[in-house]
């Protein structure tokens, strides 16, 4: 039973951070970019992929603080975040229907490794989502769970930024072919689309339990 636990916790991370992270967007095409120059692919990477686990786990040591006594409170959010990943996955499935593209051109100036990371860090911090999907709806999440699964979701989130990212920046001589094709992230949309009304579909399941 707690094997079983700790699996859906971990996994819930996992796949919750995918589907969020995986989109045509200016943090991906920066990843991508540098691991087409080969330029500091490995701080990049890091970077990223400490940033969200940093986000995610504040995001959830928050929401778990400010929801503890409080079960109206996270029946609310978790109805919310339903209602969110609902309409984010209604438009990953509405985009799945239309061409587009991840372009990254390599060319130009070599930077250093402090200019490169300057860049990764606005392209991450700076932008809103970031925060509306690792603090706010991903932490959300992972503060429904009990004692040590808080650990185990953000394990798993954690680990698909480092996949993700690590997938974009070192192997970027071989993705970029297929990301340039509409067709691709019209198919990788779709399943993102699909997998986010699931979780919006066991979100709501919580919420309605714990009304």
């Amino acid at each position: 039973m707690v094997t079983a636990q700790i699996t859906t916790a971990f996994a819930n991370g996992l796949f919750m951070s995918l589907v969020l992270i995986v989109a045509i967007g200016a943090q991906n095409a920066y990843v991508l970019r540098q691991g087409l120059r080969r330029e500091h692919v490995s701080a990049v990477v890091l970077f990223c992929a400490v940033s969200d686990a940093v986000l995610i786990t504040a995001g959830v040591a928050g929401m778990a603080q400010a929801l503890q006594g409080r079960p109206a409170v996270a029946t609310a959010l978790a109805a919310l975040g339903a209602l969110f990943l609902g309409a984010y996955g209604g438009r990953a499935l509405w985009r799945s229907r239309q061409a587009g593209a991840l372009h990254a051109a390599p060319q130009g100036a070599s930077l250093s490794r402090a200019a490169v990371l300057a860049q990764a860090a606005g392209f991450t911090l700076l932008n809103p989502h970031v925060y509306l999907d690792t603090v706010l709806l991903v932490g959300s999440t992972g503060a429904q769970y009990g004692g040590s699964l808080k650990a185990w979701f953000v394990a798993g989130s954690a680990l698909a930024s480092a996949l993700w990212f690590s997938a974009l920046g070192f192997g970027a001589r071989w993705l970029a072919p297929m990301f340039a094709r509409p067709r691709a992230w019209q198919v990788l949309d779709a399943l993102i689309g699909g997998t986010m009304l699931v979780l919006a579909a066991l979100l709501a399941r919580r919420a309605l339990l714990g009304a």
